[in-house]
């Protein structure tokens, strides 16, 4: 029962070309995601996915392990369905580039249910959101469950909607909100597929949903795939914009990194 995590790094971000090399603390963003996925129990193998050389030369240059893919990539599941194409695992753990402090027991968690449920094609993982910022920030993904942990929809856009005393932009708590104590649920950058279910995945064709909000796990939602969803207690610490780097920053030097 192989398990091997795959991290998908790319040069040419929309929001942040060279996303992957950006110092944080001295260290290059994607040398902080390769050294927690290395601390999760259980993977068999780490390696980087990328169409850079740069982000190759860099991974190798601290020791880890690199392959380069096409450039022509629609997407970083395709990035890493080249990669799974070659390798012999029954598991593949996809750690989004652009989580360099994600902790090692939130792959832990998110792989746990696919263990003991071999019927179950795809996982991933959810947080509380206390900060309304986070909450009306379209570059953080919401994810909606259902009662036995599966994933209903995941949206750029506050989801669900509080229908009894919503909360405001401004940031007036609401009675609902009260009662919730949390906002919502913040989708975290980690996915486990099974090997033949990734194959597969990256054939199906893109949906009007998946384009409409920019999210490629609509996809599987859209064809009928379920997606079991662990909670966990991961810090919010995503970069997807340069200014995200001032947050990593702060949160290395908070832990005393």
């Amino acid at each position: 029962m192989t398990v091997v995590a795959i991290i998908p790094a790319r040069y040419g971000s929309t929001r942040f070309p060279g996303k992957p090399l950006a110092l944080i603390g001295g260290k290059p963003m994607i040398q902080h995601v390769y050294e927690s996925a290395s601390k999760v129990p259980g993977l068999d193998r780490i390696l980087v996915a990328t169409d850079d050389r740069r982000i190759l030369e860099t991974v190798r240059g601290f020791g880890g392990e690199a392959v380069l893919t096409s450039p022509n990539h629609a997407s970083g599941t395709d990035r890493l369905a080249e990669v799974a194409k070659k390798l012999k695992a029954e598991w593949v753990v996809n750690v989004q580039g652009d989580l360099p402090f994600v902790q090692p027991r939130t792959i832990a968690r998110t792989l746990r249910p696919l263990r003991l449920d071999r019927s179950i094609p795809m996982g991933t993982a959810r947080t509380p959101i206390f900060q309304r910022e986070e909450w009306f920030n379209p570059n953080v993904v919401k994810v909606v469950s259902d009662a036995h942990g599966f994933a209903l929809y995941f949206s750029r856009a506050p989801v669900p909607f509080l229908r009894e005393g919503a909360p405001s932009r401004d940031g007036t708590n609401s009675p609902a909100l009260a009662r919730a104590r949390i906002w919502g649920h913040r989708h975290v950058g980690v996915y486990i597929y099974r090997r033949d279910f990734l194959m597969k995945f990256a054939r199906l064709r893109p949906t009007a949903l998946e384009r409409t909000e920019g999210l490629e796990q609509l996809r599987a939602l859209a064809h009928g795939y379920r997606i079991r969803v662990a909670d966990v207690d991961e810090p919010s610490v995503e970069v997807d914009t340069p200014e995200d780097l001032t947050k990593a920053e702060h949160f290395l030097k908070k832990r005393g990194g």
